[in-house]
């Protein structure tokens, strides 16, 4: 049974108030979640703070065996964290066991990670002292993530914590905090002590994460959202000069090239479109096209995109589900029929089918239009033609946003070229998905700071300490 209240030093507690879950499918509520607010909030941060020392005491190697005891639970209960991922957020249970299989990643990743957390010993320059750095868990971390990836962006940020010796505070998206609570009961039966990793479900996130933030006893914040959220936390997070990981917003271009193998572009296009319903920050968001292939490319896109089954994720058959909920469906209706008053020509799909909204092609899309400058989060691929690499680079980072990119050309020397000269933390060459959790993932401008996943990833949980020993005789 997936729990439904706070978790705060190793025991689920209710509130006075509670707020509902939904089907994004259907409307139907799956559950009555507890509604924290600060002074549950403040209760979780005393729990973490008292665990702390004893955590970051605790032998890497028996923190790496409770983090793979996690990954071992996650995997034998993967059908029904697959469930919840689908019913909460609405994506297909193909992807959802997907997202399960990545989440599980994570936890094995930084499971054996946890120790090879290493330090140095040199001699200094002049010789007459030895220089010794050791890294040291930064202490207890305020963990915020989105409601498109519910399992993997928590243990993206639970696995290097918990692995560098940090105790947390999880604070799940309102509209998918399900998922989230069952991998903290998870966590609770590998062996994570009380204390160590805490949840805080809420409808109000903004006094909570507030009240969390002006507390000196919290000493990092890590958050996956839209830029202008991080922008805010940024700022709070200033007055106490908190450590900080931001991913945050992406506008991705996703370059074709004339010698590109267009078959392997399409596919590669669809994977990067329309992964997650388009709602992903790696979402492939312009697709920039040499002018000679440019027309087949988008009829190409166009009839593939014609073929994906709208449905609810729990059938089978489904392909694409639905949005999140009538906010972001609005908001993506808004950005295509402000393209079509601009004169784009919509190709495949266009409107909206209930809570559903299809895979959609466009073209003609001028500059001026808001569907180049915002992050689209839904199924919309506009179409636009480029003449040479010079005028492709000028529209792929003409964004002050800079996560990823995609390229496909069937050139390596183009490939280095462009990948050395797009403005993005991560490019995928030739390939539609670029995340693994042995990547370093996270973006440059104002897409983020810090990366999570791959050996840097457990680098913004741990501080560098360095001891200058005097070896004068």
């Amino acid at each position: 049974m997936t729990p439904t209240g706070c978790f705060i030093g190793g025991e689920w507690r209710d509130t006075d108030r509670r707020f509902p879950v939904t089907d994004p499918a259907t409307g139907q509520t799956l559950a009555e979640v507890a509604d924290a607010g600060p002074a549950d909030a403040l209760a979780a941060l005393d729990a973490a703070v008292a665990a702390q020392d004893t955590w970051a005491a605790t032998p890497p190697r028996e923190r790496a065996a409770v983090l793979r005891r996690a990954h071992d639970g996650l995997v034998s209960r993967g059908e029904e964290f697959a469930l919840l991922i689908t019913r909460e957020m609405g994506k297909p249970l193909a992807e959802s066991r997907a997202e399960v299989g990545y989440a599980a990643d994570f936890l094995q990743w930084f499971a054996e990670e946890a120790v090879r957390i290493s330090g140095e010993y040199r001699v200094s320059p002049g010789g007459d002292f030895r220089i010794v750095t050791a890294r040291q868990p930064v202490g207890p971390c305020l963990l915020v993530s989105p409601w498109n990836f519910p399992l993997a962006m928590i243990t993206r940020k639970v696995g290097p914590a918990l692995a560098a010796g940090c105790t947390a505070l999880l604070k799940p998206a309102e509209d998918t905090p399900l998922s989230c609570l069952l991998l903290v009961q998870v966590l609770a039966d590998a062996g994570v002590p009380a204390g160590v990793v805490n949840a805080l479900p809420t409808s109000r996130p903004a006094p909570l994460v507030e009240r969390l933030l002006a507390d000196p006893r919290l000493r990092k914040l890590s958050f996956t959202g839209s830029t202008e959220v991080g922008r805010l936390l940024l700022a709070q997070a200033s007055g106490n000069v908190l450590r900080t990981s931001m991913e945050l917003g992406g506008n991705a271009p996703f370059l074709v090239f004339a010698d590109a193998d267009l078959d392997a572009a399409v596919d590669g296009a669809v994977l990067a479109k329309l992964r997650n319903g388009g709602q992903s920050c790696v979402a492939a968001n312009r697709f920039l096209v040499e002018e000679p292939v440019a027309e087949e490319f988008a009829g190409r896109l166009a009839e593939r995109m014609k073929r994906v089954r709208l449905g609810p994720g729990t059938d089978p058959a489904s392909e694409l589900g639905p949005l999140i909920n009538a906010r972001q469906r609005r908001r993506v209706a808004g950005l295509v029929d402000d393209a079509v008053a601009h004169g784009a020509r919509v190709l495949a799909g266009g409107h909206a089918e209930g809570p559903f909204y299809p895979a959609t092609v466009l073209t003609g899309v001028p500059a001026e239009a808001r569907i180049h400058q915002e992050e689209i989060f839904g199924p919309v691929a506009p179409v636009t033609p480029f003449a040479g690499e010079d005028a492709a680079l000028a529209l792929a980072n003409a964004t002050p946003y800079g996560l990823v990119a995609y390229l496909y050309t069937g050139s390596l020397a183009r490939a280095l070229r462009v990948s050395e000269r797009l403005e993005a933390g991560m490019v995928g060459v030739n390939r539609g998905l670029v995340s693994n959790a042995a990547a370093p993932f996270g973006g440059i401008k104002q897409s983020g700071l810090g990366r999570e996943g791959g050996f840097e990833g457990i680098g913004e949980y741990v501080s560098t300490k360095y001891l200058a020993l005097d070896t004068a005789p």
